[in-house]
């Protein structure tokens, strides 16, 4: 018979899946064959899933078959055995993890936003000279063994947890509230820095501890009115040292150097005597020498020189006759001559 063409036409692939239900359904079941068709392809396509696996840039795989560590994958698409015969832990072992102690951050940005639950069994720390601090850290680690840190002990997190609380604890307690609010703040957290990380390797979980830094160290409410005097003044105590140190490194070189200039031209000047004086001791000689060869050439040459000297410096000559009893003035020729000159 004969299709209308004003009938729709029916897809031939419809057609023949109907012709196939048809045909099981006059049957009674699908046939065994079809069923195991179906079985095997399920199972391929399961295994071919299940046989491959991507680990990230941050992470490090840690291989398991039935349940004994084989070894690490780097990051990349890998391969396995499938049906979970292989297993594959991923751990961030390229990222620096971080725990909060007595506040936590919902939200990091350029707006960073905080929890308002209140984390005071946490923060709260009695020091050694019996006061209470309200102290808020952070503890920055790093996975370096990702299979000691899966395997080794049960719940990592919770262990760096009560660890970095216990550690903080007793590093406060062994201190005063002083100490742990204004000047050593850095010095403690270093100390509790080296402490955790002992105590991690003596668990040999394979954490590494980068960093730990107090955020916020405040006193209790009803005093820390007088703890922020005492801040004040310890600001000011620093400030004042700085000024004494900054002219102190301006004086003291300043007076080093003019002591060092004085000492140069002592030095200079006892040279410059030492050497007039030798040289005055050598022309003295010659003039013993040459006086020996003829004494009364050198005693009036002597005598004319240092009167040579001398008249230059006199303002009036006298000349005394020993023939004549009286003493003839003479004209203050000297003096004249300056008056004239001045004129």
């Amino acid at each position: 018979m004969s299709q209308s063409p004003w009938e729709p036409r029916q897809d031939p692939l419809e057609q023949a899946l109907r012709m196939a239900a048809q045909k099981i359904k006059n049957s009674g079941g699908p046939p065994k064959k079809l069923i195991l068709t179906v079985i095997i392809f399920l199972l391929v396509l399961t295994g071919a899933k299940s046989a491959f696996y991507k680990v990230d840039t941050e992470e490090t795989g840690v291989r398991l078959r039935l349940g004994r560590s084989i070894g690490t994958a780097s990051p990349g698409l890998h391969m396995k055995l499938p049906f979970g015969i292989d297993e594959v832990y991923r751990v961030k072992t390229g990222r620096v993890l971080k725990e909060e102690f007595g506040f936590r951050t919902e939200q990091a940005g350029v707006r960073t936003t905080y929890s308002s639950r209140n984390f005071s069994e946490e923060s709260l720390t009695l020091t050694g000279d019996l006061n209470v601090s309200d102290i808020e850290w952070i503890v920055q680690y790093q996975i370096i063994e990702p299979e000691k840190f899966l395997f080794n002990i049960a719940d990592p997190r919770a262990t760096i947890r009560d660890l970095s609380e216990a550690v903080v604890r007793r590093v406060i307690g062994n201190s005063n509230v002083a100490q742990v609010l204004t000047t050593e703040r850095a010095d403690l957290a270093m100390k509790v820095e080296d402490d955790l990380q002992k105590i991690l390797n003596s668990y040999d979980i394979g954490i590494r501890i980068v960093t730990v830094k107090f955020q916020d160290v405040n006193p209790p409410e009803q005093v820390k009115a007088a703890f922020n005097e005492v801040n004040e003044a310890e600001q000011q105590k620093e400030s004042l040292i700085f000024q004494a140190r900054e002219q102190y490194n301006r004086e003291v070189p300043k007076a080093r150097g003019v002591a060092s200039s004085r000492i140069l031209e002592a030095e200079g000047y006892a040279l410059e005597r030492i050497n007039r004086a030798k040289g005055e001791a050598e022309r003295f000689n010659a003039l013993v020498k040459e006086y020996r060869k003829a004494p009364k050439v050198t005693r009036q040459r002597l005598y004319l020189e240092t009167m040579d000297k001398v008249l230059p410096r006199v303002e009036e000559l006298y000349i005394i006759d020993d023939k004549n009893s009286g003493v003839l003035p003479l004209l203050p020729l000297r003096k004249d001559a300056l008056t004239g000159g001045a004129k």
